[in-house]
């Protein structure tokens, strides 16, 4: 089995904190996502995150004008300077304070960035650029303000910036030193200003501020005798207020605005989710909607001015808002409260997750995309199985009930629930998806009820202690209970007796896993083990012991060092790799264990999050940091704000879990969930950051060893027209394993020979024959001309598929298969019933249906 698996995507989580910012051509949307970067690709509707971490959650991030350099700085100033195109990582730096705003300049020869009073400037990289031996080259460091910095805007020119300040004044800088003369303080705000703007010409600044005052300003002539003092020469024009509005709403605060200037729309967020759109000449408002039930963080416009982004990191919301239609044109939400189960479909192609929050979010794994959210349930979601047979879920609540959901129709369509009410932790489905099981931890006993009728069947009775997982065989019989009893028990759920051997152990259990092929069972305990036992004799027949494997980092409030905790060492999830040959193990540490069972050894650790803003990353916490009073960071040191929604207390005293942005205590990095892929090919891990997805990469690279000096680009090309020869070209094609040559090749083998070139094909190139297809299903638009090779490889090589060396690896391209052909048939029908309903319109209309018989007889 392979074992590089690599970081592919984060689902889960669509924004935490910090700014938006759109790509130049405005199609694509980055944000921060903890200490990552997600990018949201609105056109062809696909998300991917960066690969790289920071130290800690990212506060702000910058892309160049070129879009080819992407700067994001973390709450500490660390900043990493990444190549937007390739997602590599070029420099790191740091800032040495927090920065509040960072920015290019249009013309992406500076960095700006404000940290507090101050505003550092830096010449950006440039290749054009020679003898340039630092990628960050400070220009100048400008002052003047009193209090901290709220934002920056450049003019369009890239001559002068603007910045807005809590010190309810704006400034305007100059970047050319002979230009100091237009530097210029404009005060006049009550409150704290938001946001600085310059109009298209630059001759009108707008300011607006947290009460609601938006003020413009404009360059004029100073009044002689206002003030009764001489003019000197210079000191007769100054930036003067010709315009006051408000914009506030039942007490509401201005908490973000956005302005594009060369078509005067002004966009501001305020603090009770509505935002509102304004003319900024004649401050007309042109639109006011409700979004969000909290606070809107962010805002931003795209460069056409059509789009607008907004952030609410209360609830974790990102939406993109096209204002001219009144249409989403994103809309994504992510999971309030952490992350407590998941579940794949059957084809992969789908991830469910449970939360702590209520919700059931359905994701694409190809797209990122949250498809589906169901809200039902009244408490926290604790597990979650999908049946084997239908597209049917379930899951399992602390409200009382199991839940049975239809992922066609997406709705609720059955409730099952006991005599009296419990708190279900634990579930699990037999494989015809006719009766489903849960445990409970208020009770000892199993439940199982009918899914066709709802109602309960039977209960059952011998464990000691609380139920803390079930797993269901592929016979669809055998049931395997787990209890804090430090026991498990396999039933025979449709058996005359009642009598179970249980499988003693020395600590309680606290999760298990089948098989694939039933035969075996995994049992994680309280001490730190892994048992493996075979299910039909009953005995243990391996041992792993993880307690120095998953031993994690060192929490804050802790008086000992890391290795004495005993709070994380020992496995909370299991799930065995496709072919059965391996497992993965997780609990409440930054590591996830991969170990092959045969040999009893760790294969693989995986670092989940080396994100230092969560407890449990670090084996060493720093004695600076730490008083006598405790931890500096748990310390309340809001009483002593200069702001009074700073000073202001909303949080309950004590409180561990609701509001983690107060950061009244800190959440803890931990894994509550693993599942494998059925491809085989990727698995998911739900942890304190949200969903990691990890995935290999099977692409093949060149390979000598199958070559010799014959085989070129020109002699497949010869052998392929001249000589006719389709399955030699083939052949000789995945021997060079270039890509584009093995497409042009197998585009130009007519149809008629798809079976005899099919025939022919060596079995050592059916896997890599498999994999291209799988590729061109996803990319090609020839939907009858693949699925033509499919049938055509299926027939001919189905043997070697069930029975062949490869058998693992062409199962899950089977299954990649499956995935990508259930996806076309859903899009086929959609197109399809859009057609129709255009064609029933059109022929429904008589002129329409004139001009269809005419272009039907042309």
């Amino acid at each position: 089995m392979k074992t590089d698996f690599k970081f592919s995507n984060l689902l889960g989580t669509v924004y935490r904190q910090g700014n938006l910012v759109f790509t130049p051509d405005g199609t694509q949307i980055l944000s921060p996502t903890g200490n990552r970067v997600s990018c949201f690709d609105l056109v062809n509707n696909k998300s991917f995150t960066f690969a790289y971490e920071h130290r800690k959650n990212i506060f702000r991030i910058a892309l160049n004008p070129a879009g080819t350099l992407l700067l994001s700085v973390d709450e500490d100033g660390r900043g990493i300077l990444v190549n937007f195109v390739r997602r590599t990582v070029l420099h790191h730096f740091n800032f040495k304070d927090k920065v509040t705003d960072i920015q290019f300049s249009p013309d992406g020869k500076f960095i700006s960035a404000t940290t507090f009073r101050q505003i550092q400037l830096w010449r950006a990289p440039d290749y054009r650029t020679d003898l340039q031996f630092s990628p960050f080259v400070k220009y100048r460091v400008y002052t003047g303000h009193h209090g901290e910095i709220t934002s920056l805007t450049w003019a369009r020119d890239s001559r002068f910036f603007l910045t807005a300040a809590k010190d309810m004044t704006a400034r305007i800088y100059s970047v050319a030193s002979d230009d100091r003369a237009a530097a210029s303080v404009l005060a006049g705000h009550r409150d704290a200003v938001v946001g600085a703007f310059f109009n298209a010409d630059q001759d009108v600044i707008y300011t607006i501020s947290r009460d609601g005052a938006f003020f413009t300003w404009r360059y004029q002539a100073r009044n002689p005798t206002e003030d009764g003092d001489v003019v000197e020469d210079g000191d007769d024009e100054r930036w003067r207020i010709t315009q006051r509005n408000y914009c506030m709403q039942e007490s509401a605060k201005v908490r973000c605005a956005a302005m594009h200037a060369a078509k005067g729309l002004l966009v501001v967020g305020l603090s009770t989710g509505v935002f509102s759109i304004y003319e900024a000449a004649d401050f007309n408002a042109v639109h006011t909607l409700n979004i969000s039930q909290h606070d809107i963080d962010f805002v931003e416009i795209n460069a056409s001015g059509e789009w607008l982004a907004f952030g609410a990191a209360k609830l974790g919301q990102l939406l993109v808002w096209e204002w001219q239609s009144e249409s989403y044109v994103l809309k994504q939400q992510g999971h309030y409260d952490a992350i407590n189960c998941l579940a794949y479909t059957a084809d992969g192609s789908r991830l469910i997750t449970g939360s702590d929050d209520g919700k059931i979010k359905v994701w694409d794994t190809e797209t990122g995309f949250s498809i589906v959210t169901f809200s039902e349930h009244l408490s926290a979601v604790t597990a979650l199985e999908f049946s084997r047979r239908g597209n049917v879920l379930f899951s399992a609540s602390l409200d009382g009930s199991v839940r049975a959901w239809d992922l066609v129709r997406y709705r609720n369509f059955r409730t099952f629930t006991a005599e009296k009410r419990l708190q279900f932790s634990s579930l699990a489905i037999d494989p015809s998806g006719e009766v489903v099981c849960a445990g409970s931890l208020d009770e000892f006993d199993v439940y199982l009820w009918s899914v066709q009728t709802g109602q309960l069947l039977d209960k059952l009775a011998g464990h000691e202690g609380p139920v803390s997982c079930l797993s269901f065989a592929e016979d669809g019989s055998t049931l395997a209970s787990a209890s804090w009893d430090k026991t498990v028990r396999v039933w025979n759920i449709f058996g005359r007796t009642t009598a179970v051997e249980p499988f003693e152990l020395n600590s309680d259990v606290l999760a298990i896993a089948l098989r694939p092929d039933s035969k075996q069972v995994a049992v994680a305990t309280l001490d730190g083990q892994i048992s493996f036992w075979d299910v039909d004799l009953g005995k243990q027949v391996a041992f792993v012991d993880g307690k120095r494997d998953v031993a994690g980092g060192r929490h804050e409030s802790d008086r000992f060092a890391a290795k004495n905790a005993a709070r994380s060492k020992h496995f909370r999830t299991l799930s065995y790799t496709a072919d059965g040959a391996c497992i993965l193990a997780g609990g409440n540490s930054r590591f996830i264990c991969l170990y092959d069972i045969d040999n009893q050894v760790l294969l693989r650790k995986f670092t989940i999050s080396r994100n230092l803003s969560l407890d449990g990353t670090q084996d060493f916490l720093n004695s600076k940091n730490m008083t006598s009073f405790g931890p500096l960071s748990q310390i309340d040191d809001a009483g002593e704000a200069s702001d009074l929604d700073d000073r202001v207390d909303r949080t309950l005293p004590g409180a561990s879990r609701g509001d983690l942005s107060a950061r009244k205590t800190r959440p803890a990095i931990r894994t509550t969930a693993i599942r494998f892929s059925p491809t085989g090919s990727a698995f998911a891990a739900a942890s304190t950051e949200g969903l990691l997805v990890y995935s290999t990469n099977d692409a093949y690279f060149f390979d000598p060893f199958d070559l010799d000096e014959d085989i070129t680009p020109e002699t497949i090309q010869r052998t392929l027209v001249d000589d006719n020869d389709s399955l030699k070209a083939l052949v000789m094609a995945f021997r060079l394993n270039e890509r584009y040559l093995i497409k042009k090749v197998y585009e130009s083998i007519p149809a008629n020979e798809i079976r005899l070139v099919a025939r022919g094909l060596p079995v050592v190139y059916l896997v890599r024959f498999l994999e291209f297809l799988v590729a061109e299903l996803e990319q090609s638009a020839h939907l009858e001309f693949n699925f033509l090779w499919v049938e055509a490889v299926l027939s001919a090589h189905g043997r070697a598929i069930s029975e062949g060396p490869d058998r693992s690896k062409l199962l899950s391209l089977l299954r990649g298969l499956t995935k990508t052909g259930g996806r076309l048939q859903r899009d086929l029908v959609r197109l399809s019933d859009e057609n129709d309903y255009k064609l029933q319109y059109l022929l429904g209309d008589t002129g329409a249906l004139d001009s269809y018989e005419y272009l039907v007889q042309q």
